[in-house]
Parts: C-alpha cells; structure tokens; sequence
C-alpha cells in the first residue's frame, strides 16, 4: 500500500493538498485532506483495484442524495482516485466498544445501525436481486448524529443476511470479545432489521458462525477463543 504522500508528491493535481490525517486500509490508500481549503477524503485505489473503485463511485453517485453515505466529488481515473465529502463523527467500532458510553446508547446505535442497513438494502434492490453493501464491520460507520457507511468497493449482489452476520460477527469479535452485551446487541440488530423488512432469518446463526471462522484466518491472536464461540454459536446458538 503506497502513501498517500507519494500521490501529493508526485501530482500536479493534488500538490496543494494538506494531510490532516491518514487511515488504516487493508487495500488501498485513504487520507482525509484540505484540498483548496476544503474537507475531502481521498481514496487511492492500488494497481489492480480500478473495478473496485468503479463500483464504490457507482454506489456513490446513485445513492448519496437518499443514503448516508460520502458525497462523491470525483473519480479521477488516471491517479485512480475518489474525492469524496469528509464525515464528521465517531467511528462506531470506538464507540461500542468504549466503556463509558452506557449500553442504552450502545442499543440505540444498534437500531440506528440496522435502519441504515434496511435502507441500502432496499435503494438498491431490483426486482429478487439484492446488493448487499459487503465487508459489513463496525469500523466502516461513522457516527454524528446519525449513521454514516464508508467503504463500498466490495459491495455484490447477495443476500441481506450476509450483510446482517458479517456485521455480527464484528461486533462480537472487537475487543471486549463475546461479552453479554455484545450479544444482546446483535440480538437488539437482527430483531429490529426483520421487524422493519418483515422477514426472518433462518440460518442467522450459521452464517454468523462461518464469518467467525473467515475473521480467525486473519487473526494472530485470540484465535482458539474465536473458534470456540463459532463453534458455540453454531451448535446452539447466538442466544
């Protein structure tokens, strides 16, 4: 993953550009800059990824006047790039796992959460087919005073339930892992996602179970506990 100094460096475009901060990304290079005194944050995407960013600016122009989510400034296909509007807020994997806050806010966070999934999941459903928005984790939503997604180039076509699990799945597994509350938050977020579409899930515990078992690959520590509670979870349940 290249720094984003290097796009600044190296670009006529973008060598005003002042870095206010730099972000983790597994992928790609993301930074939240001022640009001619404007908040923007940049996406570079990696040699490789231009599908990627073509679908995270498709998602982005289509749904930011109904959904909340970045406001898309431009794609600029020969530094492979998105400018898109900085959120102001809170990262929601700081929050739920911050112990001061109390867990009637942390609920409420949890329906918060799952409006905006009954959202995207809906603006963007045609006909049986559903986009789901894809790597579903805590720390791609931000919270002002409402909930903010980010991150879309791996949004598909799937099932909404894929989104509901993997989402899950993060909350159990951010330190504090498998506490009571985090599984009384899951439940407070699957609850209220089938009462808003009308729906139930049937195989909610499994599909949490086997991202579980896709995050433990990733690990390097904790890892018999995560696969213990897949284990658990699959066996008899999130409750």
């Amino acid at each position: 993953m290249k720094d984003i100094d290097l796009l600044i460096k190296n670009s006529n475009k973008y060598k005003d550009a002042i870095i206010q901060k730099k972000y983790k990304s597994k992928k790609n290079t993301v930074a939240y800059i001022t640009l001619n005194n404007k908040p923007k944050v940049v996406k570079w995407f990696a040699p490789g990824f231009k599908k990627n960013m073509d679908k995270e600016y498709s998602i982005l122009s289509t749904g930011y006047l109904k959904l909340n989510i970045p406001t898309p400034f431009e794609k600029d296909q020969k530094h492979n790039v998105i400018l898109m509007s900085y959120i102001i807020g809170e990262n929601l994997c700081d929050l739920i796992n911050d112990e001061n806050m109390t867990t009637s806010e942390k609920q409420r966070l949890m329906l918060l959460l799952s409006e905006w999934f009954s959202n995207f999941h809906n603006y963007f459903r045609k006909g049986n087919k559903t986009y789901i928005r894809g790597d579903s984790i805590l720390r791609n939503f931000i919270f002002s005073n409402k909930i903010w997604g980010v991150d879309f180039e791996n949004s598909r076509y799937g099932k909404p339930d894929e989104d509901i699990s993997q989402m899950c799945a993060s909350i159990l597994s951010t330190d504090p892992m498998f506490t009571d509350e985090k599984i009384q938050l899951c439940n407070i977020f699957i609850k209220n996602y089938e009462r808003i579409e009308e729906t139930k899930f049937h195989q909610i515990d499994d599909d949490i179970a086997y991202f579980l078992l896709e995050i433990n690959q990733r690990r390097s520590n904790n890892k018999q506990m995560i696969l213990d509670y897949a284990n658990k979870i699959k066996e008899t349940g999130l409750y």
